[in-house]
């Protein structure tokens, strides 16, 4: 039985197209968890590309200001209601939000709880719930690039590209990741050859490396550069493209650099040169499939979480920063100065 006590919670609300200083902290009851849902009480969270979009109002489908963002959390069920298994109190779980998560609580529904080992730190978590199901999935379900392939990876030393790294290398996939000059040694620690993506000739520097082509180019910048991206593909190889960075600034229509790069791979998709171009798309199938949707996001989450607990994998925590500072979260996040993933954690 779900109690009629609220929870007071405190949460970071984006007004409108702000600076991260324009962040707002504001504190509200939550009401008691409905049927099938959970109160999740928040143990990490964390700032992804998602956030730094939405606030300039860049994000494909966010929802109008003011909202709340949050793409993904790690917390523990405090409250469980009506017709939800009352042992998931107490127990830590993961769950993809897209907007939400920063808070101290939040209301969730059960079915979308994921498990996480009680041996995995919250933080180190984190940064593997939107980033590790995303690279597992681009890498395995999407591209199918098999052990002694050769892969390509843009932003090698960021959330996403630093797990899709490790996680290649645990494959046995040769991988050239770009980053810039300072963050070579890490990306080099992490098993790739890094290549700086100041470099003028990035491309050809690439081309020297992979001379026959790499199996997959994993794209995150889109813009005028996924063209090039596509061409360092060999026959039989795939551009998996996943976010338009290159036009995070640009003003105008949200949706229109995301359309425009959907028609282009659509283009390509029909060559007759044995070449493969996809948009990944975490929430692709998500309303029509959302059953075997659920499932497959598990499955990959809990692979992921399983090369942390063993080693395999080592999450990169760029810094935990409480939620009542999560302006200067955003903005560390956004800097271009860290490697990995800035988590946000509760204030003491």
């Amino acid at each position: 039985m779900s109690s009629t006590v609220t929870t007071s919670v405190t949460e970071i609300v984006l007004p409108g197209t702000v600076e991260p200083d324009g962040l707002e902290l504001r504190t509200r009851g939550l009401p008691a968890p409905a049927k099938g849902q959970v109160l999740l009480r928040m143990d990490a969270t964390g700032v992804s590309f998602a956030e730094q979009q939405m606030r300039r109002g860049k994000y494909y489908d966010q929802p109008p200001f003011p909202f709340v963002p949050g793409y993904d959390v790690v917390g523990t069920v405090a409250a469980a209601g009506p017709e939800v298994d009352a042992a998931l109190v107490g127990r830590r779980f993961a769950a993809v939000t897209k907007t939400g998560a920063w808070a101290s609580h939040l209301l969730l529904d059960a079915a979308d709880l994921m498990p996480v080992p009680d041996a995995v730190d919250a933080a180190a978590a984190e940064t593997v719930v939107v980033n590790g199901i995303t690279a597992r999935q681009m890498l395995h379900r999407v591209a199918g690039v098999r052990a002694g392939g050769t892969i390509v990876v843009l932003g090698a030393n960021g959330g996403v590209g630093s797990t899709l790294v490790q996680l290649a290398r645990h494959a046995g996939i040769t991988v050239i990741g770009t980053a810039s000059a300072r963050h070579h040694a890490t990306v080099r620690a992490l098993g790739a050859t890094p290549v700086d993506y100041r470099d003028p000739d990035m491309y050809g520097r690439i081309r020297e490396l992979a001379p026959d082509g790499v199996d997959a180019v994993f794209d995150h910048v889109g813009g005028a550069g996924v063209e090039q991206s596509w061409q360092l593909l060999r026959r039989g190889g795939t551009l998996v493209s996943y976010g338009t960075a290159a036009t995070k600034d640009e003003e105008g229509n949200s949706r229109l650099p995301v359309l425009k790069l959907f028609a282009r791979l659509a283009v390509w998709n029909t060559l007759p040169n044995g070449r493969n171009a996809y948009f990944y798309n975490l929430w692709a199938g998500e309303r029509r499939y959302r059953a075997s949707w659920r499932r497959r996001r598990g499955e990959d989450l809990s692979e992921v979480l399983r090369l942390v607990a063993d080693g395999v994998l080592t999450p990169r925590i760029a810094a935990r920063i409480p939620l009542s500072q999560a302006a200067a979260a955003l903005a560390l996040a956004e800097s271009g100065t860290v490697v990995g993933k800035v988590v946000i954690v509760p204030d003491a």
